[in-house]
């Protein structure tokens, strides 16, 4: 205090200036006031400035007479010191200054001035940085209040009200934690710009294995109950059968469904037609809802287990299954034996063959009374048979017999069997080109019957019997060897 004091009563000319006074109180005072004497030279005819205003008059060449001030405490201030004895502070008295001439008074004005405007940069920087934290701290309040959205963010359904700093719906997504993938929607799109008030609903995708009228399928849905899922896959289930109730959740693993949608079938039967509307699985649970009843043995056009399809027709087959029991023969083998005492083309039957013969039982199928093929299932042999031994002549043939070689030979075969070496006669008993009877054919060296023979063989026996009878043998055509 004392140093302030003195520092106070340095003489200087008399300037207008800002005065203010520090009240110097005791320890245990909360107030106190500041002071300080005026430090500037007298510039002119101008008001001194207190802490309490302006001079009332202009200035004086006198020192002014200042009051004794005391200070007055608070209720709390009086309070906590009512019982210790506060000194009163007085601003120091101030020397009242000698007025400088003309000359000197416009020197001290510039000094003045010089002095104030050297002041006014240091205060400048001094606030310059508060300022600057000011600016920084509101700026900064400001851009995060506007950057703070309350949206509405709807999950499958659950709503809830957020405050987010996200600018899009993918960035609002990420910070929730949501991940979604093709299958799911997001409304508005991943990329849409957000702000306040705006809701964003996400609806995860589900999949469902559907077997659709027997017809499987894997397909993806956003609908959170079975009702959702028909709807979104467009299925009509008006009197359709479902595997599941369509009140019944889909939870996020997904759901197995098989949906048989209301079908019309026709079923042909007993020669009456019946025709239904129905969501059976087989074909045999539609024929139970029509009222049609299967024998044992009884079946459909289709597969009674297949699946009935719209608009089908169904054919039932009234069946039955009886046995027939046949005696069948069975074929004998020849065999043959190459002889050289033989012409060419003689074969004679050394053993005759006999056929075997067996018992065959065949299964019979009757479809709606039509007879179908019989199907063999078992057979017995009654009789085996018994192999045919033929001998087969390898000797040359003779080209010519002495006294019958210049005859028409050629037109007696025509008048006797038309040329056919196998002519048979209408009775049986004559055969071959020249209507040989058995007897004869044997008696001439031939084997078998004569139309069997070759006609080489035919026309050299005929040869032989001319050389020994004539043309006796053939009575009627006879005459023809002559022309």
């Amino acid at each position: 205090m004392g140093g302030r004091a003195a520092a106070n009563r340095v003489a200087a000319p008399y300037e207008a200036s800002t005065w203010a006074y520090e009240w110097h109180e005791a320890p245990t005072l909360a107030h106190h006031e500041r002071h300080e004497a005026p430090t500037s030279a007298y510039e002119g005819p101008e008001a001194p400035t207190l802490a309490y205003g302006p001079y009332p008059s202009a200035y004086t060449p006198t020192v002014p007479a200042l009051p004794r001030q005391s200070f007055v405490p608070d209720e709390h201030a009086r309070s906590a010191t009512a019982s210790t004895p506060v000194p009163t502070r007085v601003p120091a008295p101030v020397p009242v200054p000698t007025p400088a001439p003309a000359a000197g008074r416009a020197e001290a004005r510039r000094a003045a001035r010089r002095r104030r405007s050297g002041g006014k940069p240091d205060a400048l920087r001094r606030l310059i940085p508060q300022a600057l934290v000011v600016a920084f701290l509101a700026g900064g309040t400001s851009a995060f209040v506007a950057s703070d959205k309350a949206v509405r963010l709807t999950v499958d359904g659950v709503p809830r009200t957020m405050h987010t700093f996200a600018d899009d719906v993918h960035e609002l997504l990420q910070d929730e934690g949501l991940a979604v993938s093709a299958h799911d929607i997001v409304a508005p799109g991943p990329g849409s710009v957000l702000a306040s008030g705006d809701e964003v609903v996400v609806r995860y995708g589900r999949p469902v294995t559907l077997t659709l009228d027997g017809q499987p399928r894997r397909v993806w849905t956003t609908g959170r109950t079975v009702d959702d899922a028909l709807r979104q896959l467009g299925v009509r289930a008006e009197g359709a059968y479902l595997s599941a109730s369509r009140s019944q959740a889909i939870s996020r693993r997904g759901l197995a469904l098989d949906v048989r949608t209301e079908r019309t079938v026709t079923f042909m039967a007993d020669g009456r037609e019946h025709t239904i509307r129905t969501n059976a699985a087989t074909l045999r649970e539609a024929l139970d809802e029509a009222g049609i009843e299967l024998g044992d043995e009884d079946t459909t056009s289709v597969p009674p287990g297949s699946f009935p399809r719209d608009g089908q027709t169904v054919t039932v087959m009234r069946i039955t299954r009886t046995r027939q029991v046949r005696e069948e023969p069975i074929g004998y083998k020849t065999e043959k034996t190459r002889d050289s005492s033989l012409f060419v083309g003689t074969q004679v039957v050394v053993r005759q063959g006999r056929a075997g013969a067996r018992q065959v039982t065949y299964a019979l199928r009757t479809v709606n009374g039509v007879r179908q093929k019989p199907k063999k299932i078992a057979e017995r042999v009654l009789r085996e048979p018994v192999t045919e031994r033929v001998v087969v002549g390898t000797k040359p043939l003779p080209t010519s017999v002495e006294g019958a070689d210049g005859l028409n030979w050629s037109a007696l075969a025509h008048c006797e069997s038309g040329g056919r070496p196998d002519a048979v006669d209408p009775s049986g008993n004559y055969g071959g080109l020249y209507q040989f009877d058995t007897g004869t054919w044997h008696s001439l060296g031939g084997s078998g019957r004569p139309q069997d023979a070759p006609a080489a063989e035919q026309t050299y026996r005929a040869k032989k019997l001319y050389v020994q009878r004539g043309a006796s043998p053939w009575p009627h055509c006879g005459r023809r060897l002559y022309r």
